[in-house]
């Protein structure tokens, strides 16, 4: 039994690895496909941005269905989808002239799979475990697997375009179908106990929730986004910043984005081993990560030292990383299984919303100047953490 469950977070853990690369392996080569295809810098944000949209507005529906139908028929289809929006964008971009239009088709249709898979691991992981410490340990790994889809994307990325442009599009869907193999011969959904509501009281329950959690849970949501807007946006310069100050291309830059990644992914990891059932520990370490944050985008703005940035990209890193996997454990052990799903989705559309928000708005600050950007980010980063510090408030507090 033991091993199987492993097994089964093996398998689990694979997606949210894979739906990472799918759109964060696209980060390092998007100043070639701007000049491949000579569009701007806004355009080009669109293949990531496009992608984070369509997943927010579906996030929601697939967390509701997952409740409804199964975490499993949810996760499977979505797989299959986001691999086939990987071969329309790879396809477009190998033969067709001007490709740029249907590559934000197939992102759209990778983000719709994104949208059913990735968010519905998190209460299929609740489902699947009876103590809080276990959850959360468990959860722990989840998310670090999806930083190490962080870690990884640059590297591979960066490796793959290397060879042809468009070959990332194309590692989509053979990702995807190991995780779909995976899934269907490792993974067995826990079996409901109850029948599902019927809509209108599983409705009423939802608002119950927000009536009665609703501040420690608004607090949550807009921590994930801010925290998904720094980490993206930070990537989009740093990506901008190495090829156009430095001339540092190919896998050179991967191997120097993956830094902050690394420190983020390791950082995950650490911290979902040790918050075990500990709320308190969970809020404090969340307010200590998110001021670690804030001082370290407040210190790039000192110098333009590659060796002093990439030290503090680093840190960036471990803010970010103790950071997560709090938010994980104190979204999904303190709702109730029936509407674990579509709360937990509703979190994840705040991420995706702060991964859509980041290159664009990042661009926009870069225009206006960079000091206007470190210091608007450093700003974002200190209400995060004064949000944490006034709204989440763990029962053991008292």
């Amino acid at each position: 039994m033991e091993h199987e469950k492993k097994w089964s977070i093996v398998s689990l853990a694979s997606i949210p690895l894979v739906m990472t690369l799918g759109n964060s392996m696209l980060i390092p080569v998007l100043p070639t496909i701007e000049k491949k295809l000579k569009i701007s810098s806004f355009q080009v944000s669109m293949v990531i941005t496009l992608y984070s949209i369509v997943a927010i507005i579906l996030i929601p529906i697939a967390g509701y269905l997952s409740d409804r139908i199964g975490r499993k028929k949810v996760i499977i289809p979505s797989l299959i989808i986001a691999g086939i929006g990987g071969l329309i964008s790879g396809w477009a971009s190998w033969k067709m002239k001007d490709p740029y239009m249907m590559i934000l088709v197939g992102r759209v249709l990778q983000g719709v799979g994104a949208a059913g898979a990735a968010p519905v691991v998190m209460p299929l992981v609740g489902d699947m475990f009876r103590s809080e410490e276990e959850v959360s340990k468990e959860l722990g790994v989840i998310e670090t697997s999806n930083t190490f889809g962080k870690v990884l994307s640059p590297i591979l990325g960066s490796l793959l375009a290397g060879i042809v442009w468009f070959l990332p599009f194309f590692a989509i869907p053979a990702f995807t179908l190991i995780s779909i193999i995976l899934m269907i011969f490792l993974v067995k959904s826990p079996k409901k106990q109850d029948e599902p509501l019927p809509f209108k009281e599983f409705l009423k329950s939802v608002k119950k929730i927000f009536k009665e959690s609703g501040r420690w849970l608004y607090a949550i949501f807009a921590i994930g986004c801010i925290l998904m807007f720094v980490l993206f946006g930070v990537l989009f310069y740093l990506s901008s910043m190495l090829e156009d100050q430095h001339g540092i291309e190919g896998v050179k830059k991967g191997l120097i984005l993956a830094i902050p990644l690394a420190s983020l992914c390791l950082a995950s990891f650490i911290t979902g081993r040790k918050i075990k059932e500990n709320k308190v520990l969970m809020k404090w370490i969340t307010v200590g990560g998110i001021a670690l944050l804030a001082a370290s985008v407040f210190a790039i703005s000192f110098t333009e030292n590659i060796y002093f940035l990439l030290g503090i990209f680093f840190v960036c890193g471990v803010g970010i990383g103790v950071t997560l996997p709090c938010m994980d454990s104190l979204i999904t052990e303190g709702i109730e299984k029936e509407e674990r799903g579509t709360i937990t989705s509703l979190y994840s559309s705040m991420r995706f919303i702060g991964v859509a928000a980041g290159p664009p708005v990042f661009v926009l600050l870069m225009k206006a100047s960079h000091q206007v950007m470190y210091y608007s980010i450093t700003g974002i980063c200190i209400l995060a953490g004064l949000i944490a510090l006034k709204e989440i408030k763990p029962k053991a507090e008292g």
